[in-house]
This record gives C-alpha cells, structure tokens and sequence, in this order.
C-alpha cells in the first residue's frame, strides 16, 4: 500500500510547489508538497466548504481538523482577526508547510500542532474540517467524537464530504449519536454537514483554570 496524507512522517522525497486559494474575500499563497493532502490544488471539497460555510465566531478559539497546509485554518483566521484558530494535523511535513504558510502571509492568529499539544481543557467555538475520510470509519468515528465533544455549547462544526466516500452515512451516524445534523450544501457530490454540539457540553474554564 502506498504511503497516504495521514502518515506521520512522509518518505516521500520532497518537491514544493505552489497553489492558489481565491475566493471573495480570500487570496493565499500556499507552499505544498508531497506526501500531504491535495499537493497540487485545493481539494474541491475545501472549496466548496469555503465558498458555502457562514462567517466564523469574530473571537474565541477556533478548530480545523485533519488542516494540512493550512487552507481552511488560515481563510477561518483571516476571516476572524480576533480570534484564535487551531489547525491539527499528524503529518508533520503538513504542519511545518502550514506553519511556513501562516508566516508567509503574515498570519499571526493561527498556530498548527499535533492533537495531543492541543490543551485538553480547551474548548472550541466553532470546528471546520474537511475530514481525513480515507483514515477508515471506526478511526474516523474516533476523531470526530473526539473533537465534537470539545465545542462549547450550541457551536457548529462544518464538515465537508464526498457523496462517494460516504457522507450521507456519516450523517446519519452523527444524528444517532446524538449531534443534530444538517446538510446546508449540496455541490459536486459534495456534502457540508453543520453538526451541533450536545447542549449539555461543558462550558470552557477560563484560561486561569486550565492545566
């Protein structure tokens, strides 16, 4: 089996490259490589998330998932100045391009980490992500409990996915678990889902609090 995105030290000999994100109101620069997701365009789904999603909270702490080289976390802090954006990935050659990409652009609200350096007392205002599908269901299933349990009460995670990798069953395990779902886009055969957090979700300590 070939070496995928979500290997945590890619092999794969490196040979940067560049793309584009443009949108409405975002133009990035973005250094890729290989052996990280989509090297050699934005992925159609981080688009279409991008293009589709409402504004993000102006403040608090923000959440991109499975971030590779930054374009979803970096648009989120360019969108919302005050805050403070999260990108979480494994592959250490996507967090060092996404770090190399927030200094390029002069980014400064939006830092990349492995998951477990995330604080775990940390709780997030809102989690955008276009997920690592091909990581397999149960390891999917693992993540995304993992993250949804971390939003503050009533915050909304947009999750983008293929039709073809399973998002209408995605959707449908995500209402059994109790998040309240809904598909606000429908384009390419590509689903953004808004998940909802559990109201009863714990409340962020204040930044005094935390360990």
């Amino acid at each position: 089996m070939g070496e995928h995105y979500f290997t945590e030290r890619p092999e794969a000999a490196g040979r940067r490259r560049t793309v584009h994100l443009v949108l409405p109101d975002v133009h990035l620069r973005l250094t890729t490589d290989r052996g990280v997701f989509s090297p050699d365009r934005i992925d159609p789904g981080t688009r279409i998330l991008l293009e589709t999603v409402p504004a993000p909270p102006a403040e608090g702490d923000l959440l991109d998932v499975g971030c590779g080289y930054g374009p979803i976390a970096l648009a989120m802090a360019l969108r919302s100045p005050r805050a403070k954006v999260y990108g979480v990935d494994v592959n250490e050659r996507a967090l060092q391009l996404a770090r190399l990409n927030a200094r390029t652009a002069g980014i400064g609200n939006a830092s990349f980490h492995r998951p477990e350096q995330i604080d775990p007392a940390m709780r997030f205002a809102a989690l955008w992500s276009n997920p690592p599908i091909r990581i397999g269901k149960a390891a999917l299933h693992e993540l995304l409990t993992t993250w949804l349990a971390r939003l503050l009460p009533g915050a909304t995670a947009y999750l983008v996915v293929h039709k073809h990798l399973g998002s209408d069953s995605l959707h449908r395990w995500l209402q059994r678990q109790g998040w309240p779902t809904e598909r606000i886009a429908s384009r390419s055969a590509y689903r953004v889902l808004a998940v909802t957090a559990h109201p009863d979700a714990p409340a962020a300590p204040s930044r005094q609090e935390r360990p």
